[in-house]
Order: C-alpha cells, then sequence, then structure tokens
C-alpha cells in the first residue's frame, strides 16, 4: 500500500479481509461528528498516540494523520471509534482527470442524496408538524380544550424522542468522555421538560379535565404538579434541528471544488495509431491513453494531458489553469499541460504523464489538502456551552440539595432541580445562529455576496491581511487594446483599419483583443486577401491595396522595416511595464505601435482604499513579471514592495505564499478566480472567489461575489462582520433571558407562564435584532 492518502489507500474498514496496512501518511473519513468540540476531542485523541500528528476538520469531516515512523490503519480507526465517533479510509478516486464519471462512479451532487441529510430533513419536517400545535395550544389558553394536554403529549412525545434522537446520542457519547456540548444542553433541557411534564400528567394535577395554563406573569411557588413544559421541548427541539440541517446541507458541498477539478480535462483524444497506409487517427476515452502516446490538438480544443509538442506551433490559453490571460507561444520540443487550450494552430504532442501524475490531478490534491487542513472554527455556541452547561448541572444538583436539606419536601425539591434544567435550555439559543445567518446571507445574496456558512463569520472579523489575485481579480482577465502609439503623420483610425482587419483573420486571442478594438471604435473592417501567418511572430497580408505588417518588432525586422525612433523607445517603455507591444507596418514603412494588455477593471482602485479602511493591508500576487505587477500595483495604490507585490509565482506556489504569511502572525483573506488559485483560497482563513471566474475556485471559498467588481470584497466583509456581530448579540440575550430566569427556578418560584413569555421574548428579540441587518447598504455602487 502507498504511504500517502490520495492515491492508493485501501477503502473500508481497517478490519476488512484485506487487513490493517502501515502508513506514514493517511486520511479518514469521519462520522458522527455533531459540533466543532468532537473535532478536537477526536484530534486530542489521535495525537496522543505514539509518533502521530493529526488534525480534524469538522466541516469536511475528515481527518489528515502523519506517523513519520508508520503506524496501523486499525489502531488509528479504532482510537476514534474509543472516542464515541465511526472512522473508515475513503474510497480513492476513480475517475481520472478529465474522465466523465460512470454511471456506479456518480458521487455528491451527481448521486441521490445522502442518507444523513434526507434524514435531517425528516426529522425537521416532521418536528414542525407536531410542534407548531403543541407550542400554540400552551401559549394561548383560548385554545386549551379539554384533554387538550394529552393531545400535546401524544404530539410532543416523537418530536423528544425520535426527532431528538441525534442529540442524545451524542450527548451519551460526549458524557462517556466528560465533555459538555450544546448536544448535552439540549438533550438535557429537553429530556427533563417532558419528563417532568408526563410526570405532572400521570402523577400530579396537570392531567385532570379541563385544566388550562392561565396566562399569569406571577412569580410564586409551586410543587410543579400541574406544570407542563411540553412546548419548551418540542419547540427546543424544532429550532435547533432547523439549524443542523441547513448546516448539513452546506457541508455536502465539501467536494465540489474537486469533482469541478477533475471535470476541467477532456473527455477523449485523437491519437496518432501506425497503419498500414501510414498514420491514422483515432479517438479514444482519455483513460486508456499512455505515457509516450500521440495525439493531435486541434485550434480550440483541450489538450488532453501534460506532454510535449512534437509537430506544429500555437498558442496555448492556460487562464483556466494559471489564471493569467496572456497566451503561451508553443513550438517543437515546448512543454504543454492539460486541461488547457490550444488557441492557434494544429499540434501534435507526446503524452508525458496521465492520471494522477498530471499537474491537473496534482493541483486536485493540493485542493483536498488545504480544505483538509484548514482549523476547524469552534463555533460560538459550543464554545459557550462547554462552560454554561456544567455550571447550570452543578447549579440543579446545587438546588436539590438545598431543597432536601431544608425539610421541604421531594415534591419541591425536584420541581426546583428540574425548572433549572429547564429555563437553562432557551428556545432562542436555537434561533440566534440561524436567523442572523439567514437575513445576512439573505441580504448578501441581495447584493451579490454568497456566504456559505457560519464558521465564515468568524474569520473575517480576524483578517488583517488581503492577498489579491491579479488577473480576473484586480484586473479584467482579457487582453485589451490600451494605447496607439503613431509615428509622425499617420492617422490612428487608419492605423485601426488597417491593423485591426489585418488581425481579424487571425485566431490569436492578442490579435482578437486588436481586432476587437478597431470594430468598437470603426464599426466594419475591411477585407484581407493574401493573409499569412508566421509562427510565433505575426501576420502579413493586404488590406485595400496596402501590404499589411501586424507582429513583433523582430518580424518588421525581417521584412527590413526595423522601428526607429520614438516607435522603438514605445516598445522598449512598455516591455519594462510588462505590456505586449505590437509594430505595425505597411507599404514597407513602421507606421505605430500598438499596446496591448491586462487592463486594470476600474473600480480596483478605490476598492482598494476601502480595503485599507477596514484595517487591511492589501498584498498583489500574480505569474506575472515583476514589472507588470509593480505597474498594476501603482496604478491601484498599492506600494510596490517585496512584502506587498509577489510576482512570477507558480500556480502550485500560490498556496506556499499564503502559508507564508499566515507562518509570520498573519491572518490571510484570500482573493482570486482562477483554478490555481482554488488550494490558496481554501487554505487562506478567508477565501473570496469572483463569480466571473472558474467553479473550481468559486467551491473552494468561503464567500463568492457574483459579479467582478472588487469594491465587493469590502462590502463582504463589512457584511459578514456585521453578521458575526448580531449573532453574537442574539447568543448573549438567549444566555441572559434564562440566566437571569436561573434564580427563580433555583428558589421554587418558577410560574410556567413566566418561563414561557420570557422564552417568547427572547425567541422575539433574537429574531428582531437579526431583521435589522435587511438594512445594511454596501459602499459599492
Amino acid at each position: 500500500m502507498s504511504t500517502t492518502s490520495h492515491t492508493s489507500a485501501p477503502t473500508g474498514n481497517a478490519t476488512d479481509p484485506a487487513g490493517p496496512a502501515t502508513v506514514t501518511e493517511v486520511e479518514l473519513a469521519i462520522s458522527g461528528m455533531t459540533c466543532a468540540s468532537c473535532a478536537n476531542r477526536i484530534e486530542r485523541k489521535l495525537n496522543k498516540l505514539d509518533g502521530v500528528s493529526a488534525t480534524v476538520n469538522y466541516a469536511t469531516e475528515k481527518a489528515k494523520v502523519s506517523a513519520p515512523g508508520g503506524i496501523h490503519t486499525d489502531e488509528l480507526v479504532a482510537t476514534v471509534e474509543a472516542a464515541g465517533y465511526h472512522a473508515r479510509l475513503p474510497e480513492p478516486p476513480t475517475v481520472r482527470p478529465g474522465t466523465p464519471p460512470g454511471p456506479d462512479e456518480r458521487r455528491d451532487d451527481a448521486e441521490p442524496e445522502p442518507h444523513e441529510l434526507r434524514d435531517a430533513r425528516q426529522r425537521l419536517l416532521t418536528s414542525i408538524v407536531l410542534s407548531v400545535p403543541v407550542v400554540a395550544l400552551a401559549m394561548v389558553p383560548a385554545w386549551q380544550f379539554t384533554y387538550w394536554q394529552w393531545i400535546s403529549l401524544t404530539l410532543a412525545a416523537p418530536v423528544v424522542v425520535w426527532a431528538a434522537w441525534p442529540f442524545h446520542r451524542a450527548t451519551w457519547a460526549n458524557l462517556r468522555h466528560g465533555a459538555a456540548t450544546m448536544d448535552t444542553l439540549i438533550s438535557l433541557g429537553t429530556l427533563a421538560a417532558f419528563a417532568w411534564s408526563l410526570y405532572a400528567l400521570l402523577f400530579g394535577t396537570a392531567g385532570v379535565p379541563g385544566m388550562t395554563h392561565p396566562f399569569e406573569l406571577t412569580i410564586s411557588p409551586s410543587d410543579g404538579a400541574g406544570n407542563l413544559y411540553l412546548e419548551v421541548a418540542a419547540g427546543v427541539t424544532t429550532f435547533i434541528l432547523a439549524g443542523r440541517y441547513f448546516e448539513a446541507r452546506s457541508k455536502r458541498r465539501a467536494g465540489a471544488a474537486l469533482r469541478a477539478l477533475l471535470e476541467l480535462g477532456a473527455k477523449d483524444v485523437a491519437v496518432l495509431r501506425a497503419s498500414p497506409g501510414g498514420t491514422t487517427e483515432v479517438r479514444i476515452p482519455i483513460t486508456d491513453l499512455a505515457v509516450g502516446d500521440r495525439f493531435v490538438v486541434r485550434p480550440g480544443e483541450k489538450i488532453a494531458t501534460d506532454g510535449t509538442v512534437v509537430e506544429g506551433g500555437s498558442a496555448i490559453d492556460a487562464s483556466m489553469l494559471t489564471g493569467e490571460s496572456v497566451p503561451v507561444e508553443v513550438g517543437v520540443g515546448d512543454e504543454v499541460v492539460g486541461a488547457t487550450v490550444n488557441a492557434g494552430g494544429r499540434l501534435v504532442v507526446r503524452a508525458r504523464r496521465i492520471g494522477s501524475d498530471t499537474q491537473l490531478a496534482q493541483m486536485a490534491r493540493l485542493v483536498e489538502d488545504a480544505q483538509t487542513g484548514k482549523a476547524a472554527v469552534q463555533r460560538l455556541a459550543d464554545r459557550i456551552s462547554g462552560v454554561f452547561v456544567p455550571v447550570v448541572i452543578a447549579l440543579a444538583a446545587v438546588t436539590l440539595a438545598f431543597w432536601l436539606g431544608t425539610g421541604s419536601g421531594a415534591a419541591a425539591a425536584f420541581t426546583a432541580a428540574v425548572a433549572v434544567l429547564i429555563i437553562a435550555c432557551p428556545c432562542a439559543l436555537g434561533l440566534a445562529t440561524p436567523t442572523a445567518l439567514l437575513v445576512g446571507t439573505g441580504r448578501g445574496a441581495q447584493l451579490g455576496i454568497l456566504i456559505k456558512g457560519p464558521e465564515v463569520l468568524e474569520s473575517t472579523r480576524r483578517v488583517d491581511t488581503v492577498v489579491l489575485d491579479k488577473t480576473g481579480t484586480v484586473t479584467t482577465g482579457r487582453m485589451s487594446l490600451v494605447g496607439v502609439h503613431t509615428a509622425e503623420g499617420v492617422d490612428e483610425r487608419e492605423v485601426l483599419r488597417l491593423a485591426g482587419a489585418l488581425e481579424d483573420a487571425s485566431e490569436h486571442p492578442v490579435a482578437a483583443a486588436v481586432a476587437r478594438a478597431a470594430r468598437e471604435r470603426l464599426g466594419t473592417l475591411p477585407a484581407v486577401t493574401g493573409f499569412a501567418n508566421h509562427e510565433g511572430l505575426g501576420v502579413q497580408g493586404v488590406v485595400d491595396g496596402h501590404a499589411v505588417l501586424v507582429g513583433r518588432p523582430r518580424l518588421l525586422q525581417d521584412w527590413s522595416q526595423p522601428l526607429t525612433g520614438d516607435l522603438a523607445e514605445t516598445v522598449r517603455t512598455e516591455a519594462a511595464r510588462g505590456r505586449t507591444a505590437i509594430a505595425v507596418a505597411w507599404d514597407g514603412t513602421p507606421r505605430a505601435v500598438l499596446v496591448v494588455a491586462d487592463a486594470v477593471k476600474p473600480t480596483s482602485a478605490e476598492a482598494i482604499a476601502r480595503l485599507r479602511g477596514l484595517g487591511l493591508t492589501p498584498v498583489l500576487l500574480t505569474g506575472d513579471n515583476r514589472a507588470a505587477a509593480e505597474a498594476v500595483a501603482r496604478e491601484v495604490g498599492i506600494d510596490p514592495g517585496p512584502d506587498t507585490v509577489i510576482a512570477e509565482v507558480l500556480p502550485a506556489d500560490k498556496l506556499a505564499v499564503i502559508e507564508d504569511l499566515q507562518a509570520r502572525g498573519r491572518v490571510v483573506a484570500m482573493v482570486g478566480d482562477g483554478v490555481n488559485d482554488a488550494a490558496a483560497l481554501a487554505r487562506a482563513d478567508l477565501g473570496l472567489a469572483m463569480g466571473t471566474g472558474t467553479d473550481v475556485a468559486i467551491e473552494a471559498a468561503d464567500i463568492t461575489l457574483v459579479r467582478g467588481d472588487l469594491r465587493t470584497v469590502a462590502d463582504a466583509i463589512r457584511l459578514s462582520r456585521r453578521t458575526l456581530g448580531t449573532i453574537k448579540g442574539n447568543l448573549f440575550w438567549a444566555f441572559a433571558y434564562n440566566v437571569a430566569a436561573l434564580p427563580l427556578a433555583a428558589l421554587g418560584l418558577l410560574n410556567p407562564m413566566l418561563a414561557g413569555a420570557a422564552m417568547a421574548f427572547s425567541s422575539v428579540f433574537v429574531v428582531g435584532n437579526s431583521l435589522r441587518l435587511r438594512r445594511f447598504t454596501p459602499t459599492a455602487r
């Protein structure tokens, strides 16, 4: 077996007949976690093993384990199961990059809804249907008909026992390991409320015909024999289930970035095979391609796999992988990368790497590693519960002992103790995060800001550095004509008319930028005759009787028409700025220099200023040369420097840049749009993807910006911080109302209507506080 977890890890449980294996690095799929504290517990257990270093990610439900000295996989699985959870070795991907999944290989979005999500939805819908009448009957005395209490019991029982079963099961697992989480609070509170209501119905006065709960907000002692808390048990269960269901739905998308990467490549390939008549093309599935095979790539087609050009020359559009807009000229002997697009002539390529060895597959592994290694954010409610639950349980025990010690009787003592548990389980707690997140994300969606989950919000508060990928984020990501420099006495419109017409006949992306600009300014362009393409240099042809040359300055020099004077100086100046200079000549004389570049978006400078206003340090990151990067930085207001402009970065190195910044104590937000940004987006403390970018980048990010306007990055961070502040306020008040009532419960003065009113008021307050987010106003207009 391989010592890595990505390519050949065995499937199934380590106790399978295949037997355990010794590994130095492995990835485990973990199930049974209900909160971030579960992930922390598993991580602590694994790290106690000799020589083991483990990180557990609650969001992706994976544990990445490293053991340089080797460890048996069955020992790892046993350790996780001893902690009360389940672990298995994940199945290796059976679909090679670029291979369409077969009917038995469909996963995630392509497969039916997972059992866990379907089960969560069933529990939620059942709870809603049964809980609504229970809460309504308890809170509106006018609706309390004869024997209403027994109907409430019948409706509430399935909610508390069956729908809330995941909470009870998690609580038992936590208690066995001496831990307390939100599940503990929910389970104890709902079971206490239900058990006491059952006692009051069967052995107290609550079950008598015609019994009603008057709506009296009074503080008076009670023996609890007539108190029902069924609405508390059913209502809390329903609200918490709603939050867990929506969380489960968002977690299901965790593998979407990897799926998008695998779908980028070509699906089949035209391979050259020897035949009696010479060589013929045979189209085969990409899975049948072997190292050393020669295959044909026509203009507009994707290159099937990593290889070396053996025939032809062309321009390769690698933007989907590198994010850089300038096409790369290739010829015989040059290496090309799978999934890039042939933008020019016909190529014959010899396959050099296939399957999991290709650059595309390596990028998929980078994304997976980044997602797994991303530190799990401890949820606020769980952090509070970790302290609050033990305190409440201790207070309930002290209350019981106190009342028994005063000789007040077992009924009064148990009434007060159970009341403490009941009031400690606030209904508003179930609404605190979901409502703020619902309103905040809803307002964000209206503004083109898509926030993936509550854990994203906490990251926005701590971010101090924002790394901006240049191409497609700060710039348009498309080559554009940005300057026309003419010789003395030459008309600019004439240059565009002749050069634009000739470039319009070319398939080269730089030529397309010139032709597009010419059409926008002049409308129709004249016809071209005698068109000829000079590989890697430019084009020539006849336009309106003029013999026109358009291309690199070297092309004009080869035709004894070298650039001189101001035109030659323009070429040198623009090259120093990282721009592409195109020389134009006709009738044997150099006439102009056209400047093509990836233009800066009009709003980028304003966006950088707003990010600074939020206390963030902008860093420009690009694979372009340093001159081009520094020119863009100056244009948008970033001071060029080694720490603020990071240029000539290979796709795989972008992840290393993020890790280096984090190692220096920075909390990093990454903004990008290309496939090559996906791993960096996943590893960053906060990943923001431009919606105009690739699906891979969007899925790997925490926040997606639908518009390509960089100003929405500042709005996204402002909205996220505002939403997080609202959640914190909601959590405070959700606990505060109930903490204030704890002394009343401990003193035996808790009237059921007072408890119900406090719970209702806290819920209304939480909802109202969350609705204030609808008034969030963006600065990007």
